[in-house]
């Protein structure tokens, strides 16, 4: 969907079918989104002048801080990457360099273009693919032109090849059929590897690698055996030479100078980095060591928030226009305890809600990915259909909640490993267990849970 095409109200309406509750948040993103349609068709010397809203969503883990950003990143297909803020240290210790996120994020952007512009040539590649496939499978007919011929001997010798051409011609169709109906698919072939694919090396690194922005593979393929393959013929299988030949053609037809201008683009005008944990980051001594204030990595980060040119292999990117989402719980520090020139930078700061036994019951069933669903889609895998009563949902709600009570709050994280406890003899047990159908009935939940969410000793360790 294009970004340019929703109201606010219909991006909390799209966001609503992923997230239950936490309508601030809502709110917030969505304005956020429709700020940068606005500032788009303003005036040409007041657009740069437009900063975006940057936001901190503060709230307990699994209350939906991250899916609220992803969902709307994926709802306008904008670049969006997700950093966790106390991965983090000042340049010169351990741990990242802040531009790296740039990078990373251009480097995704980089390939979201070229599969959507992929698939925009996929049938043109696939048709060629097919045509050289076939070229092996039936070779093109060379008329041999002979000299010293009568006209008449002319005349018959081209006859002679529109009939065999004809023929080759049915023949060709009859195979592109059956190359397309899959039956050939079995069939070995011996093919030329004009361009094989460059290997991808990917070099870890302690210390700062990704600050080089260096593909390693991109320098050493040239060393690698079979790079370069000269005219090197392998046999294979009718299916792997579609796929190969499929893959080279898309390469040739998608301009990758366009990939880049797209991708770059994108991502300066509708990229989203997500900060999780930027609590761990506020204050002024870091967990990681006496040397390494959590102060200086808020100053590191300042730069690309506050807009800075970070130079990739793709070019320079202007960070100015990124949209910054950070997240915390914030129990030990509060945003105020953040450097006051980073403050400055998160204007828009939302609260969200812990979640309650209502909105556990709405999680499990009213999302399109809920978890119900989840579950009833993979048991339908095995032949079984497995149906929850209303008293059986309103249960696990019930325990759900009062787990994270009890223990530490995990918002609806918790759901996940309710769930897995109560299904997980029927998970354990199918496909060897031959049943049909399945009840999760109120007095199931209960029996399944209820010691475990009373015993204070067994909580500790399976809850």
């Amino acid at each position: 969907m294009d970004m340019y095409e929703l109201t606010p109200k219909q991006t909390v309406k799209e966001l609503d079918k992923y997230v239950i509750s936490q309508d601030k948040a809502k709110r917030a993103v969505a304005i956020a989104l429709r700020n940068r349609w606005r500032r788009q068709n303003v005036s040409e010397e007041l657009r740069d002048e437009i900063l975006p809203n940057n936001i901190i969503l503060i709230g307990p883990t699994g209350v939906g801080k991250t899916e609220i950003s992803r969902r709307l990143a994926n709802l306008v297909n904008a670049p969006f990457i997700k950093i966790e803020a106390s991965k983090f240290t000042e340049v010169g210790y351990v741990g990242r360099d802040v531009e790296s996120i740039i990078r990373e994020l251009v480097s995704l952007s980089i390939n979201q273009v070229r599969d959507e512009l992929t698939g925009e040539v996929e049938d043109e590649a696939r048709e060629r693919a097919e045509e050289k496939v076939l070229d092996l499978l039936l070779p093109p007919l060379k008329r041999q032109r002979k000299t010293n011929l009568s006209l008449e001997e002319q005349k018959l010798e081209r006859k002679k090849f529109d009939e065999e051409t004809a023929k080759h011609e049915r023949n060709r169709s009859k195979f592109r059929k059956m190359l397309q109906s899959g039956s050939l698919d079995n069939r070995e072939i011996e093919m030329k590897l004009d361009d094989l694919p460059e290997p991808r090396i990917e070099v870890f690194s302690g210390m700062g690698m990704d600050s080089f922005d260096i593909n390693m593979g991109e320098i050493l393929a040239g060393f690698m055996p079979g790079h370069s393959s000269g005219g090197k013929r392998k046999k294979m299988k009718v299916s792997e030479a579609l796929d190969y030949l499929f893959y080279n053609e898309s390469k040739k037809l998608v301009d990758m100078s366009d990939v880049k201008e797209i991708a770059i683009t994108r991502v300066e005008e509708n990229g989203i980095v997500f900060l999780d944990e930027i609590d761990k980051i506020a204050g002024e001594k870091s967990q990681h060591g006496p040397d390494v204030s959590r102060e200086g990595v808020q100053r590191d980060l300042l730069p690309i928030i506050e807009g800075t040119n970070v130079p990739t292999k793709y070019g320079m990117i202007d960070t100015t226009h990124i949209l910054f989402i950070a997240s915390g719980a914030f129990h030990v520090s509060k945003p105020s305890d953040l450097i006051p020139e980073l403050q400055g930078r998160f204007p828009i700061r939302v609260e969200l809600k812990s979640l309650t036994e209502e909105d556990f019951a709405k999680i499990l069933t009213l999302p399109k990915n809920a978890l119900i669903k989840q579950y009833t889609e993979m048991l339908k895998t095995e032949g079984v259909d497995v149906r929850f009563t209303l008293g059986a949902i309103k249960e696990i709600s019930n325990f759900a909640a009062l787990a994270n009570t009890k223990m530490e709050d995990i918002g609806a994280r918790r759901l996940h490993t309710v769930l897995s406890i109560l299904l997980e003899d029927y998970l354990y047990e199918l496909p060897d267990n031959k049943t049909e159908n399945i009840k999760i009935t109120k007095e199931l939940v209960t029996k399944k849970l209820a010691k475990i969410i009373t015993d204070e000793d067994l909580t500790k360790y399976i809850l």
